[in-house]
């Protein structure tokens, strides 16, 4: 009996050593990727705020301004870009996003553009108006399609498809920190910024500032998704790594619990083979 025990010991021990070499080395590839998610998200941020900049000073600069894409309309249907990951394994990141987003959803009128396999399945389940699925691969989605989302996003607000349009992602506060947040995109907020005064226009467009106003507009919205898109894989990587460690520490504490009952059963088993031994010399 003692035999068996060892040997059902050792087989676990060795399980628990092949997931140990699993999950380290899933954290270092979360760590590795890490690193680049992090210098993409840095270099993306300088890109759509000189767009802000450009659009804050077109509105500044122009008497009676006025553009489609500042209309505060009824809410009588909302677009959300959700934003999640293609696979598990990364502690809590895609169910907090995917509760914030359905939370914001509740009772409304809604339809989303999932980014990334997990959102598709969460909300093709729960039977929410799809807007495209063309996105279901986070990891394949580029700067190039986030302009191609901000587009259609675009057409459709001005079409009236939805009459709002907001992003939710995960923002990476740090390593051990990421929050999910909501980014309204649509209508655009514009508050004229303290000081500035419309009496003297100090650029010309062409061929007038509304137009020009009216197509960075896009761009602008490409540039936010993008860097929320940024955002939320920086925040996969770092919750994966977070998750891979936690779970490589609990494999050494159940390796080290482990070998000491293996001991413990070895010892036995050896105690009571002398046991037995002295008892048959004395007979």
């Amino acid at each position: 009996m003692a035999g068996v025990s060892m040997k059902d010991i050792k087989l676990r021990i060795k399980s628990m050593e092949s997931t140990k070499q699993i999950t380290k080395a899933m954290e270092m590839v979360a760590a590795s990727k890490l690193r680049r998610a992090q210098e993409r998200v840095l270099n993306s941020r300088p890109y759509f705020e000189i767009l802000f900049d450009t659009l804050n000073t077109i509105a500044n600069e122009t008497d009676d301004f006025s553009s489609p894409f500042l209309e505060n309309r009824p809410q009588n249907k909302h677009c959300y870009v959700v934003i999640g990951g293609d696979r598990g394994l990364a502690g809590g990141y895609n169910h907090n996003v995917f509760k914030l987003a359905y939370g914001l959803m509740e009772g409304k009128n809604c339809c989303v553009v999932p980014i990334g396999k997990k959102c598709l399945e969460f909300f093709r389940a729960r039977g929410v108006e799809i807007l495209t699925e063309a996105y279901a691969t986070a990891a394949e989605v580029h700067v190039g399609d986030c302009f191609t989302v901000a587009r259609m996003l675009s057409k459709g607000f001005l079409e009236g498809q939805f009459d709002g349009v907001s992003v939710v992602y995960t923002n990476f506060v740090s390593m051990l920190s990421q929050s999910p947040a909501e980014l309204e995109l649509l209508p655009l907020r514009y508050h004229p910024r303290p000081g500035d005064t419309n009496s003297e226009c100090l650029t010309l467009y062409e061929p007038d500032s509304v137009s020009v106003f009216d197509a960075i507009i896009p761009e602008y919205l490409g540039g936010l998704i993008y860097g929320a898109l940024c955002e939320s894989v920086t925040s996969e990587h770092g919750a994966r790594r977070t998750a891979m460690d936690a779970a490589t520490k609990n494999a050494e504490e159940m390796i080290s619990d482990l070998s000491l009952r293996y001991n413990r059963a070895r010892q036995g088993a050896i105690t009571q083979e002398i046991t037995e031994i002295v008892a048959g010399a004395e007979t």
